[in-house]
């Protein structure tokens, strides 16, 4: 009997939640999917230009290749993090996580600016390589897919980090033990034993970095200036500077239809619960 009241205040509670949904998500995208049938004539032929231009070709081509170099490397430094926050002492522990925290203070444009002072050819990078005598002039660090890429993985480690730290705290160390027990060396353990434990957090934190490289927009605007387009600025050009809102829509369809494959694909190869904790 006591349970059936707390199940209808659990159920009032979450109500609200489907309806602001609906509102404010199903019923808009219900919208976008209708504006790339039917403009500017009715008919599949934004699909159809898809499928078949070369230049939207090149810019799906450049964001893939984008958002695959940045997961890579946020995984690599994330996953070296991740391991120094869960098995360094606790004064670097207390490093990492100043590193990892406080750059969440900042929003995104911001970082952005930050980097852009930092990498433009009379930035702080470039004076101290010239000051240092290791370059002779300015180094091109910006409007090109080198400074986005830098932008973009300072933005994204973080985001690799929870699920690998959450992986790697639920390891047993008796596992790592036993294997040192029977002659592995550290190396032997940590190629043999503890990475392929973590596997199940290095796929979720790809996919999870993949899957938000792929809507970033400000930072690809402003570090590559116009010169790096990835799908949802192309999204915006198309809709807001030459009014081909057809377009804009089937490519907001086609990146959401992506997105939802990989999050499936996510939720099939690992548990949610053991990459949050």
């Amino acid at each position: 009997m006591a349970e059936n009241p707390s199940r209808l205040k659990l159920a009032f509670l979450l109500a609200p939640l489907p309806l602001v949904l609906l509102l404010f998500y199903v019923l808009p995208f219900a919208g976008v999917v209708g504006w790339s049938f039917s403009l500017p004539t009715p008919g599949i032929e934004q699909y159809q230009r898809i499928a078949s231009d070369p230049a939207i070709h090149d810019v799906l081509w450049r964001t893939f290749r984008l958002c695959t170099t940045v997961s890579v490397a946020s995984l690599l430094i994330a996953y070296l993090m991740a391991y120094c926050w869960v098995y360094s002492p606790p004064f670097w522990q207390r490093m990492v996580e100043i590193c990892v925290f406080i750059p969440f203070w900042l929003s995104v444009l911001v970082r952005a600016f930050g980097w852009l002072i930092a990498l433009r050819s009379n930035g702080l990078l470039n004076g101290w390589l010239q000051a240092l005598g290791i370059t002779s002039e300015p180094l091109q660090l910006t409007r090109n897919e080198l400074g986005v890429v830098i932008g973009m993985v300072h933005f994204m480690v973080p985001f690799a980090l929870f699920p690998l730290v959450s992986t790697m705290r639920r390891l047993d160390p008796r596992v790592l033990l036993a294997a040192r027990g029977l002659g592995a060396g550290q190396l032997r353990t940590f190629w043999s034993i503890f990475v392929p434990q973590t596997v199940p957090g290095i796929l979720g934190a790809f996919i999870i970095v993949f899957v938000f490289c792929l809507g970033f927009f400000i930072t690809p605007a402003i570090l590559g200036g116009g010169q790096t387009v990835m799908v949802a600025e192309y999204v915006y050009l198309q809709m807001f500077q030459t009014s081909n809102w057809g377009l804009g829509a089937a490519l907001s369809v086609v990146l959401l239809a992506l997105v939802a494959g990989l999050i499936w694909a996510l939720l099939r190869m690992t548990r949610v619960d053991k990459l949050v904790g």
